[in-house]
């Protein structure tokens, strides 16, 4: 399982520059990439190639068993490929003493145009073997619904705007 890997797609009613934008805001991740029961920090987000970030996921309950300490997951990492309105490349690494939660993964999020709006399609590789797969693609659904929420009621909030 130690290179488990987990692929998504999503469709979303807003244009690609809309969706990478989010893929790149500090203020936004903080709103969308994080499962439904955990709130988000965001430390460091430098969006730029070779830029890097540090983000902490809390979990809202006392059932939630973190992956950094009991309550929470801090992961580092860094932007390793951007290409506006098409892709980012992401490298992160859980902050950890636990072996089965090390090793640095990799996400790509691809953006295609779709009729209407946006196809995403993300994969996240190398999940460290303390990671389930299906845990994984859980929380990633759960966070590209709240994307998709995000990028769609700013573009309406827009057009509205412009009418």
């Amino acid at each position: 399982m130690a290179n488990a890997s987990t692929r998504m797609h999503c469709r979303m009613n807003a244009p690609r520059e809309s969706v990478y934008r989010a893929l790149l805001d500090p203020r936004a991740v903080e709103r969308w990439k994080v499962p439904h029961g955990m709130t988000s920090q965001i430390h460091d987000f430098n969006a730029t190639e070779g830029g890097a970030f540090r983000v902490t996921l809390t979990y809202a309950g006392i059932d939630g068993r973190g992956k950094t300490d009991t309550h929470s997951d801090t992961y580092h990492g860094r932007f390793v490929r951007l290409v506006p309105n098409e892709m980012v490349v992401e490298a992160m690494e859980f902050d950890t003493a636990d072996p089965a939660m090390q090793g640095e993964m990799r996400i790509t999020y691809l953006l295609t145009d779709a009729n209407p709006g946006t196809d995403l399609h993300a994969l996240h590789e190398n999940l460290p073997s303390g990671v389930s797969p299906a845990e994984n693609e859980a929380g990633w659904r759960m966070a590209l619904e709240k994307l998709a929420n995000l990028v769609e009621g700013e573009f309406k909030s827009r057009v509205k705007a412009t009418q």
